[in-house]
């Protein structure tokens, strides 16, 4: 009988950048730091993984692979073999006493930025000699690692780690030589990266650190002439000055971003763009401009290319985030049943890798419940939230504060 192809695990490499060589380093460093000595994983073992060869990896590596990716063994497409199979504690358990839910959350963040650091080797990226555009694509797969562990979990646990890079990468750029194509390109890297680290302030709340950041990414955007770059760059200031309270100024942000020619000619831009548009118009109070812009999102979302795969940190914004921004611009005009409706929707739609968005629009749908007097709906849906993967001082923020409004109702 032929093996079922583990095709779960062929998605989860492509959407964080890894090649199957790439992917039994990471293995190997993480294995290092758990037992105390590297592991022995090749690039055939990943295919034997994804083949369905083997079914079960062992717990060197098993245990490895389910804190890279952020998952259980079985949510990676690994099929268990009874009881035996059950994943085992990693060696030095927490003694006890320290199991409480805000230590844990402290460990979590702790050894998240530590993993990352470790499995993404940062300190290999060259800081001497010449640079090519090899080293440049490297690079780039590195940092769409980072950002889709912060589309995973939340950024609060990677602020350090995206910091740590923009140093080692300021480095590269000083202490390297290379031709202008390459250039270029390690500029754009460099948006990118500043782009993410702005995310990741902003989930910790620091929204001073978030703002430098987000204009760094335009900047080095603008050095590298990537039009692409300098778009996720006006879109995050954009949402930057909406957090901070500067609603006019987001406008203006939105509607020069969406004049570029990046925006026009990419329909995920666009939708990104006119989504965030539509929450800017109905926090002015402008209900028809709110009604337009959401439109334009959802012909904009009609005219996603499912043949191509978007560039990493565009991979969140898919029709289950369309209908959370809607929800958002909805509740802004106070049209409260239309919000818990996209919502909701939104909540069926995320896929099961999204535990950070997945907790963020949970505490949205609690609250919009709660905000229509139906406190039972509310009370349920905020205890339902999981935040146990989730590495965000905002959301985590937010759900107390829900917790105290009901425990008040």
């Amino acid at each position: 009988m032929d093996t079922p192809t583990n095709t779960v695990l062929t998605v989860l490499l492509h959407e964080y950048g890894y090649t199957h060589q790439s992917l039994a380093d990471d293995v190997n460093h993480v294995s290092g730091r758990i037992f105390g000595r590297p592991g022995a994983a090749t690039d055939r073992d990943v295919r034997r993984w994804i083949s369905g060869t083997v079914r079960w990896p062992t717990h060197r590596y098993l245990l490895p692979l389910a804190e890279i990716f952020d998952r259980p063994p079985e949510a990676m497409g690994f099929v268990p073999r009874g009881r035996t199979s059950r994943l085992p504690t990693p060696p030095a358990p927490v003694r006890p006493g320290q199991e409480e839910p805000v230590k844990r959350r402290a460990f979590l963040t702790a050894s998240t930025a530590a993993t990352l650091t470790l499995a993404l080797r940062l300190e290999e990226t060259p800081v001497r000699g010449h640079l090519t555009m090899a080293d440049v694509d490297r690079i780039t797969a590195t940092i769409g690692r980072l950002d889709a562990h912060f589309t995973a979990i939340g950024g609060g646990a990677l602020l350090t780690v995206a910091t740590t890079y923009i140093d080692r990468l300021r480095e590269t750029a000083d202490g390297c030589t290379y031709g202008p194509r390459v250039e270029q390109a390690l500029h754009t890297a460099l948006s990118g990266l500043h782009s993410s680290a702005g995310w990741a302030a902003y989930d910790t709340g620091d929204n001073v650190t978030s703002r430098l950041h987000h204009a760094a990414a335009l900047q080095t955007g603008i050095l590298a002439k990537d039009g692409h770059a300098q778009a996720r760059a006006w879109s995050d200031l954009s949402l930057q000055a909406r957090a901070e309270g500067r609603h006019r100024e987001a406008l203006t942000i939105n509607r020069t971003a969406l004049q570029t020619r990046h925006a026009r000619q990419d329909p995920r831009i666009a939708a990104l763009l006119h989504s965030r548009l539509a929450i800017g118009h109905a926090r002015l109070g402008d209900h028809n401009a709110c009604a337009r812009a959401l439109l334009a999102a959802e012909m904009a979302h009609d005219r996603f290319d499912a043949t191509a795969p978007p560039p990493p940190w565009l991979r969140f914004l898919d029709a289950a985030e369309i209908a959370g921004l809607a929800a958002i611009a909805h509740r802004a005009t106070g049209r409260l049943p239309d919000a818990e409706k996209a919502t909701a929707q939104t909540l069926r739609l995320l896929k099961p890798s999204m535990h950070r968005n997945r907790a963020y629009y949970g505490i949205q749908l609690a609250q919009l419940q709660l905000a229509q007097g139906d406190t039972t709906s509310a009370k349920a849906t905020a205890t339902a939230v999981d935040t146990t993967t989730v590495s965000s001082p905002r959301i985590a923020q937010r759900l107390a504060a829900i917790h105290h409004q009901l425990a008040t109702a």
